[in-house]
């Protein structure tokens, strides 16, 4: 379950220097926010940092955002990074659905959906992440040759996943329903929380890159 309404956490991600403040303002101007032109590649619903920040570390000749709803996650996330300088990493506080507000044409390069809210009920599919609703919203900020990346060990919205990519005009470029024993998916993977997690307790991590066809 989520941690909410911590004490303090809003005033915490005002003051960040790794928070963007009023994104909006920034759409189709990202690259000055970094002071570069290197690619940009946003994770969705990032909960506590650990994947968006190792990859950052790894790779400073990419740009990476990392956006999270709820303000006491994110907190988690800044307090783990507070006393380093990490140039090519920031993080964003906002609804998923206002991300064409926030992003221009063409300006990310690839999107990440790792273990996303599954919202198991049927009448909430569409705030399911890899849902067609969503795919469609990812088309207008995602750069034409660009990709999206999922991984989840939630079997039922896998599946769901799967089967919504068509509809939405994606075509699935890789595909496993256990990564951890496929050698050529799991070259430079880098777990979240939550994979190591699930992983360790048996369950089998699936994912899928997708592009548009």
């Amino acid at each position: 379950m989520r941690l909410r309404n911590i004490p303090g956490a809003g005033e915490v991600i005002a003051a960040s220097p790794y928070v963007v403040q009023n994104p909006t303002e920034y759409k189709g101007k990202w690259h000055e926010i970094f002071n570069n032109t290197a690619p940009i590649y946003i994770e969705i619903g990032m909960g506590k940092g650990k994947f968006i920040t190792t990859l950052a570390k790894n790779n400073p000749h990419v740009n990476y955002v990392g956006i999270e709803l709820y303000s006491s996650v994110l907190l988690r996330a800044i307090q783990k990074i507070q006393e380093e300088t990490i140039p090519n990493l920031k993080f964003l506080c906002v609804d998923a659905r206002t991300l064409p507000d926030i992003f221009a044409p063409d300006e990310v390069d690839k999107i990440y959906l790792n273990f996303s809210d599954p919202w198991p009920k049927d009448r909430h599919a569409k705030r399911r992440l890899p849902s067609k609703e969503f795919l469609a919203r990812y088309t207008q900020f995602l750069k034409p040759e660009g990709t999206i990346e999922f991984k989840t060990d939630n079997r039922a919205l896998f599946d769901f996943a799967v089967e919504e990519a068509p509809l939405a005009g994606w075509v699935i470029r890789e595909i496993t329903y256990d990564l951890h024993h496929t050698p050529e998916m799991m070259e430079n993977n880098v777990m979240t929380e939550y994979e190591e997690k699930f992983s360790s307790m048996g369950n089998p991590i699936h994912k899928y890159i997708i592009a548009r066809d």
